[in-house]
């Protein structure tokens, strides 16, 4: 059985504590919002809603007890629409689509919702723990490192300087700016209203449209400490990639992604249930795919992702009119568009999550939809979106508009 994308959406990606637009807003109210849109929207019934879907990151405190089924009872879904989290960090938006697209390719759902949710201001990025990186023998096995250093890694190692990532974000930025001009994300943005109904938020608050190589240039790299003092990660680095004379560190907050919070939500379903509601689909899943790569580089898993994608769908890049890849750093945009062989203006056209932000858990769906709009903006034909993942892995997905 053949999986539909019906509709896509999304909350504008903003800051939270102390002061930010979303200060007042928790995750489950993020959650909550995206799921009521998917329902009025496209007027269905939840009771044909098999399984809610939500990736999350940090699943704890007001994002712990399976925040997918909270949001679903708080949504106001039907009490038979089951929910359940899931955490394939910076990928597990995407991942929750993947799984929601197999569960009505395998038979077992008529609707299933995949999206994701991450309140980054609310509940702290790592504040989980876990053995990877607070068990030393795990973390000596597996060379572990902070996500910074292996993205200073990937800069070194594919020969990537500060100029040719400060560039990236500054494009960046003006992608993101002209795209929020010309109204490209507007048919996804559902904003983010408080308790009284009220709108506090309708567009991303991230964004630094003024950017240039010159403010870039004043920012001070983010990891040195990290790898050159106390606990001296770039030590571990070398000792995994030893051809490496040092960890050049040229990754800093203006070309990295932004800490934000925000919600997504993506619905998926076969063709008899779309008849069933008259609803015409918006694309077709051609393939889905995640990946194992090194851990300590860490991210360069969106490469190997790619090419397992390409050969289950029986395409070549050359098939791909548009590609979305997650910017959690400038150096992991980059070395995938040197390991594709792809121009910049193939890729990432609306900008991405260094102007805009990462809600780690939400950013899978979000880019996804971002993918969809511009497939349907341009009339292209098919896109591959994929994000890299800590812990080295890439998840990925291949879409062609209807």
């Amino acid at each position: 059985m053949e999986a539909y994308i019906y509709d896509a959406v999304r909350t504008p990606r903003g800051r939270g504590k102390p002061d930010g637009s979303l200060h007042e807003i928790t995750p489950i109210q993020l959650a909550t919002q995206t799921l009521e849109a998917i329902r009025d929207r496209n007027a269905i019934d939840t009771a044909d809603v098999d399984d809610v879907i939500l990736g999350c990151v940090t699943p704890v405190g007001e994002q712990g007890a399976d925040i997918a089924r909270t949001a679903v009872l708080n949504a106001d879904y039907a009490q038979t629409t089951p929910g359940v989290q899931v955490n394939r960090f910076c990928a597990s938006g995407l991942e929750a689509v993947n799984i929601a697209a197999a569960k009505v390719m395998s038979g077992e759902a008529l609707f299933a919702i995949g999206g994701g949710v991450e309140s980054m201001s609310r509940v702290p990025m790592a504040s989980d723990g876990g053995a990877i990186a607070m068990d030393p023998a795990v973390a000596y096995k597996t060379y572990f490192a902070p996500q910074g250093i292996g993205a200073d890694v990937i800069a070194t190692k594919f020969g990537i300087s500060r100029d040719d990532a400060d560039a990236y974000a500054v494009e960046s930025q003006k992608r993101a700016k002209m795209a929020w001009d010309e109204g490209r994300f507007a048919k996804s943005i559902v904003p983010v209203r408080d308790v009284i109904g009220q709108v506090v938020l309708d567009h991303d608050e991230h964004m630094r449209p003024d950017a240039t190589m010159q403010s870039l240039g004043a920012l001070k790299p983010s990891f040195t400490a990290l790898g050159e003092e106390m606990p001296g990660f770039d030590t571990v680095a070398l000792l995994r990639y030893p051809e490496l004379e040092r960890v050049n560190h040229i990754h800093h907050a203006g070309n990295s992604s932004g800490i934000v919070d925000g919600a997504a939500a993506v619905l998926v379903g076969g063709k008899d249930i779309g008849d069933k509601y008259g609803l015409k689909p918006r694309a077709r899943i051609r393939a889905m795919a995640s990946i194992g790569s090194e851990p300590l580089i860490m991210l360069t898993g969106p490469e190997f992702v790619a090419g397992k994608l390409l050969s289950r769908a029986g395409m070549t890049a050359a098939d791909i009119d548009l590609w979305e890849l997650n910017e959690a750093f400038a150096s992991v945009v980059l070395r995938y568009m040197q390991a594709m062989k792809l121009d910049h203006d193939q890729i990432n056209v609306n900008g991405g999550a260094i102007a805009m932000g990462h809600p780690l858990g939400a950013t899978g769906a979000m880019v996804l939809g971002t993918a969809l709009d511009e497939l349907e903006r341009s009339g292209k034909g098919t896109a591959l979106i994929n994000l890299c993942v800590g812990a080295g892995m890439g998840t990925g997905i291949i879409i062609e508009r209807i």
